[in-house]
């Protein structure tokens, strides 16, 4: 008889497949994918903090701005006198959007029909909005740098979508320049009319519209003939957006 099979070599298992490991070098993520990881936190961390830094102007005062600070330091002082919009005479407010910037109810940050018109002149002409120019004056610096540039252009959007309209115009009307070392509508008024921002006349208030663009080499006490001739364009701009609805967003 045929001796039976050991139970030694019983049943064969069927083997395992192999698990093929992978280098050490595989298994790290490749250079540019750490590259990207690391540029989303990048923007992710800058968006945070400009979104922090325009939330918490939407609520307080600036103290003072980067360029308040540089003329401070090149003057050794400055007038600045911080006044809430309620203390703003309607048509100084009224003035200075006919002034800088006649769409402002009408736009996001960007007024794309003066950029248009800005390009087809070849950059002879200024484009910016007012919200541009308060976030060049409260979170920028001056300059014509293309850093400064990218910055202003991706924090605008921001501060429109944060501050309203209205918060907008009062913190302009209080950190733009009028005249070297005179910051903000308050210590502009009393300076060259003896009057508070309250008080302003509508001639009066065109006139220091007219010292916006180039405020260290204009005067709203020693206008030149062409600033006399700007205001009247001002003064009747103001009463425009006033009855056209153009001051509805920052008029109560």
């Amino acid at each position: 008889m045929a001796k039976k099979a050991s139970s030694g070599a019983a049943k064969k298992t069927p083997s395992k497949p192999r698990k093929t490991r992978r280098s050490k070098a595989a298994q790290e993520p490749r250079p540019w994918r750490r590259l990207g990881r690391w540029a989303l936190y990048a923007v992710a961390g800058w968006f945070g903090l400009t979104l922090l830094a325009v939330t918490v102007f939407a609520i307080f005062n600036p103290p003072v701005t980067p360029y308040v600070l540089s003329e401070r330091a090149r003057l050794g002082e400055v007038d600045r006198r911080w006044v809430d919009i309620e203390e703003i005479a309607p048509v100084m407010v009224r003035s200075v959007v006919a002034a800088e910037d006649a769409n402002f109810c009408l736009h996001w940050g960007f007024d794309m029909r003066a950029i248009r018109f800005a390009l087809e002149e070849g950059g002879q002409r200024g484009a910016s909005t007012i919200s541009q120019q308060v976030v060049k004056n409260v979170y920028l610096w001056h300059g014509r740098s293309w850093a400064r540039k990218a910055l202003e252009a991706l924090t605008t959007p921001v501060l429109e979508l944060v501050w309203t309209k209205r918060r907008v115009l009062e913190v302009y009307l209080n950190v733009a320049e009028f005249g070297e070392g005179v910051f903000g509508i308050e210590a502009a008024a009393r300076q060259a009319f003896g009057v508070s921002a309250a008080k302003l006349s509508p001639q009066q208030a065109a006139l220091l519209a007219t010292v916006l663009p180039n405020p260290k080499d204009r005067s709203a006490v020693r206008p030149t003939e062409r600033q006399l001739a700007r205001a009247k364009v001002i003064a009747s701009g103001a009463d425009t957006i006033r009855v056209d609805g153009r001051a509805a967003c920052f008029e109560s």
